[in-house]
């Protein structure tokens, strides 16, 4: 069970269609894999706001489909208009996740990152994949996040104001910005082996956002002091 919370997004995506395959059916629909990732993994595929009722349907399709999709990973086989089916490449994936060994992708896979992060860059990821609020936000449970998990993410204590907290959150805005950017072109890699690919830094991006507007009255009192 472990081993499903630490996956990343285009892996949950994956085994919900490895459920849908040994359920007998392959190919399936698009449709049926939003449904299903949904039901697997409602906190993460959930609608905003409306997670046990609808699945983000834009999401799961952007994850199938897209530039980084499972099908340009080589993990899903197009079989007609909307209709896919696990490859050779996809299954090994599978088996790996459910058995709970590291990332270990095929030489020549689409998914090996072939590029490392400047030491600044990982210092700064860890930093924030270390922070519990990314854990409780991915998971759904943003009503239990605190100013305390923001100033963590932020790298601010609540004894930082006016000019120092402008600037910190400016400089996190330009990090992740430039970690944007950078993720567009191919996934990279942590010194620690795991992999880190644009939907991670989204999600951040996300984060991020979602920090500053719910406790933008806290920011705006540190701002506020000499």
């Amino acid at each position: 069970m472990n081993t499903v919370v630490e996956t990343t997004v285009p892996e949950k995506i994956l085994l919900a269609a490895h459920q849908l395959e040994t359920q007998g059916q392959s190919p399936f629909s698009a449709e049926a894999l939003i449904v299903a990732s949904w039901q697997k993994f409602p906190r993460t595929f959930g609608l905003k706001g409306y997670a046990d009722l609808y699945p983000d349907s834009n999401k799961i399709l952007s994850s199938i489909m897209g530039e980084k999709g499972l099908a340009r990973r080589g993990w899903l086989a197009k079989m007609g208009q909307k209709l896919y089916t696990l490859t050779s490449s996809g299954q090994q994936v599978v088996s790996r996740l459910l058995a709970g060994e590291p990332e270990a992708a095929p030489a020549g896979s689409n998914s090996m990152p072939s590029s490392k992060l400047r030491g600044d860059q990982e210092k700064f990821l860890i930093g924030l994949f270390d922070n519990p609020a990314i854990d409780k936000f991915s998971e759904g449970r943003k009503n239990e996040l605190t100013f305390a998990d923001a100033c963590r993410f932020w790298g601010i204590t609540e004894s930082t104001y006016g000019d120092s907290v402008r600037t910190r959150l400016e400089r996190l805005r330009h990090q992740l910005d430039e970690l944007n950017r950078a993720l567009r072109k191919e996934d990279m890699e942590l010194s620690t082996g795991r992999s880190v690919s644009l939907d991670d830094v989204t999600q951040l991006i996300d984060l991020n956002q979602h920090l500053e507007e719910r406790f933008s009255r806290h920011l705006n009192l540190l701002r506020s002091r000499a």
